[in-house]
């Protein structure tokens, strides 16, 4: 035989031998990333919500991280102590508290949790309930408390809807406030071409995301939308008084007296700039809280 026969012959073989390795290779592949991808899909659907679970009851803890092992919903982490909890803060969408950790550590938890955010979900857990329980809690915008011992899966639908509400309002407040500011405005007779409109409409949703420039309209607001247009605050509010005048002749009278009815003396006078821009800033974060 040859050296090129045998050559030959040794190639056939390792690419006889490689193709089987191969398939048995992607065979293994398949099954393995195909499961994965089913998993990751099944997460995928609804996002799974990190949830941090902030407890020193390790019965309870095990129980929780046991139920999440095999749900689509909810992927669970647990913290014994406030300090270890800090550690996760940032990266967890939903925090779930017992009031009951060692002496204050949960009130301490809760205050610098919402200084770090305002958008974490809260859920305050305990064996036990008292009204001054419930009055300190109240100031730290909990967004749910429910009683232990409770079923997990019970606490996960909770999670679940508060998340799902979560999500709407941040998509209204992104996407739709701009749309919903306009149906107002223009429900209270405020034309769109006059240009006291568009700083109406730029005042309100800048309050609408952050509430603290209520006490700070003249100084900060009006700066901020006078650069935004390239002139003086003293413009912008000459053109925000002429806009409300217009209203008070145009506007839908019943509208303005349910909005502004209890603000002011509606027969008697017409809202501030600064009353007229909070009231109606106010009325849409209402809408969006109880929508």
């Amino acid at each position: 035989m040859s050296n090129y026969t045998l050559n030959c012959l040794i190639v056939y073989k390792i690419l006889h031998l490689s193709t089987k390795l191969a398939i048995s290779i992607c065979k293994t592949l398949y099954y393995n990333v195909f499961s994965s991808q089913e998993i990751i899909r099944k997460k995928g659907d609804f996002m799974a919500i990190k949830t941090l679970v902030v407890d020193a009851d390790s019965n309870h803890t095990k129980e929780v991280v046991k139920y999440s092992g095999s749900s689509s919903s909810i992927e669970v982490r647990c913290a014994k102590t406030k300090e270890e909890a800090l550690k996760y803060i940032n990266e967890s969408d939903c925090i779930i508290i017992n009031m009951l950790l060692n002496g204050m550590d949960s009130y301490d938890l809760l205050k610098q949790i919402r200084e770090i955010s305002d958008d974490k979900i809260i859920i305050a857990t305990s064996e036990f309930i008292s009204a001054d329980m419930m009055n300190s809690i109240s100031s730290y915008s909990i967004n749910y408390f429910i009683k232990k011992p409770f079923d997990v899966s019970t606490l996960e639908e909770i999670i679940v809807a508060l998340c799902k509400r979560r999500k709407s309002f941040t998509v209204s407040s992104d996407l739709d406030i701009k749309v919903e500011i306009t149906n107002l405005l223009h429900s209270l007779g405020i034309p769109s071409h006059i240009k006291g409109y568009s700083y109406i409409r730029d005042g309100i949703e800048m309050l609408y995301k952050d509430s603290s420039l209520v006490g700070s309209i003249t100084k900060e607001l009006y700066p901020s939308i006078a650069s935004t247009y390239d002139t003086t605050s003293s413009r912008v509010e000459r053109a925000i008084r002429h806009a409300i005048e217009v209203s008070w002749v145009r506007g839908d009278y019943n509208l303005m007296e349910e909005i502004f009815g209890n603000s002011i003396d509606f027969d008697r006078s017409k809202p501030t700039n600064s009353e007229f821009i909070v009231t109606l800033a106010d009325r849409l974060k209402l809408n969006a809280k109880y929508a």
